[in-house]
């Protein structure tokens, strides 16, 4: 079998190699292409399949030999299969996206809202003869709602082909320029405040630009779930606001990986089972996703990252230490030099600089979640892990210029739990030894 490809023509923020090569059916590469190089490449036929992503969804389809109807129907192709040297165009963008979509109604149906204030799909009883029969009728997720979603490119059009099928009364696309009959964004605080649903079908927050985002849904009160294509970072900067504001809201890992292995069927012609698909999203996530250690001074945030890092095969990072290297200093000299204020701007920096990466184990300074914007950082690839140890275990230190004694750190365990608690997304004791407490978490995990 030829090589396959996914082609766009920026690439730095792909993980599909490695979710192709998981599949281990075929070699799979990376190939940016410039807009001129498209066409030449594409009648080469030097292929034997093709994912296609931003800007070439749309671009793709007058070079293609035969369209699958579907694809036709939304006006976007996202897998190319080459049979024979006939190239044929798909979109598996599409069930990826209804199957994220519907887990995000799932998520909000749980919620135990009643029938008519959620967009999550109810079974519910049938009016005459089908009630008198105790027989149920099923209303689709998004029967009745409004959707905005950002851009107007190819994902954009997949995106109003999903809502359509799940029957979203109304769809309004949003643009800049609000051409061709979209919304411009300025706009929305006006004209979309009824929107149950928002999907963000650009790159806007996607890594390298991962601290953008493209909207504050906060402007849009009808809201009721949050959707954005972007998956890396694992947790945009949108994703993270809406659950701020306690909304459902997902990124685009769950869809990635379910549009792969619908293109891996087309390759080769075999489908991949459900277990596999799973696991491949498992592992990716595991292997992405930063362990952040917070918690008090003396709660054992560097000893725990050690060995969990060990336990994961991760990279540990302890941001104190990156501190210390950066300034050619010790923690305790910065303080008695610069004082905190300045040692708060390294940490920031230090924060700043490893957020991106991901795939790490990291032991979190015992004030760095005092910073809103720390924390906003390390939820976008991480996972906040609070060590949770009494204060009477707590030990002051020198090394420590706010816990050098025991009444700054009663002071501090006063004032800093609380932060510590609405930060963490998992809350683990440690009481016993290192080995009880890593065991703990990769348990929860």
């Amino acid at each position: 079998m030829k090589q396959c490809f996914l082609i766009g023509e920026r690439l730095g923020h792909s993980w599909s190699t490695e979710i192709h090569r998981a599949f281990g059916r075929y070699d799979y590469e990376l190939r940016e292409l410039a807009p001129a190089e498209l066409e030449p490449f594409l009648r080469a036929r030097d292929f034997a399949g093709l994912n296609v992503t931003i800007p070439y969804k749309e671009a793709v389809i007058p070079l293609l030999d035969r369209l699958d109807p579907a694809a036709a129907a939304i006006g976007a192709v996202n897998t190319v299969v080459n049979r024979d040297g006939v190239l044929w165009g798909y979109n598996t963008d599409f069930d990826g996206m209804k199957s994220a979509l519907e887990r995000l109604c799932r998520e909000r149906a749980a919620n135990g809202r009643p029938y008519g204030e959620t967009w999550a799909a109810h079974d519910r009883p049938c009016g005459g003869e089908n009630a008198r029969r105790g027989e149920h009728c099923s209303s689709p997720p998004l029967s009745g709602k409004r959707v905005l979603i950002l851009g107007t490119g190819g994902t954009s059009k997949t995106a109003a082909a999903v809502c359509g099928a799940l029957g979203a009364a109304r769809i309004d696309r949003v643009s800049r320029s609000g051409k061709d009959g979209a919304l411009r964004y300025a706009e929305l605080p006006e004209r979309g405040r009824d929107a149950a649903l928002l999907l963000n079908c650009t790159p806007a927050g996607m890594w390298p630009d991962w601290e953008a985002c493209p909207l504050d849904p906060a402007v849009l009160p009808g809201l009721e779930g949050v959707f954005d294509c972007v998956y890396n970072p694992l947790r945009t900067r949108l994703v993270l606001r809406a659950r701020s504001l306690g909304l459902p809201a997902a990124g685009g890992l769950e869809m990635l990986v379910r549009q792969a292995a619908l293109a891996c069927g087309l390759f080769t012609g075999e489908a991949v089972p459900e277990a596999r698909l799973q696991s491949v999203l498992a592992s990716l996530l595991r292997q992405r996703e930063s362990l952040v250690l917070i918690g008090m001074p003396g709660a054992g945030k560097s000893t725990l990252g050690r060995l969990l890092a060990q336990k994961t095969g991760k990279e540990f990072v302890d941001i104190d230490e990156e501190i210390s290297k950066a300034a050619g200093k010790s923690i305790p000299s910065i303080f008695a030099e610069a004082g905190e204020a300045a040692f708060r701007a390294l940490e920031a920096a230090a924060v700043r600089a490893l957020s991106p990466r991901g795939g790490l184990v990291v032991a979190a300074g015992g004030g760095t979640v005092l910073q809103a914007e720390n924390v906003t950082r390390l939820k976008q690839n991480g996972r906040l892990i609070l060590l949770d140890r009494p204060l009477p275990a707590l030990e002051p230190s020198p090394e420590r210029p706010l816990g050098d004694t025991a009444e700054k750190l009663a002071a501090l365990y006063e004032t800093r739990s609380p932060v510590y608690a609405a930060a963490a997304d998992l809350t683990v004791p440690n009481q016993g030894s290192p080995e009880e407490a890593a065991a703990l978490i990769l348990t929860k995990l």
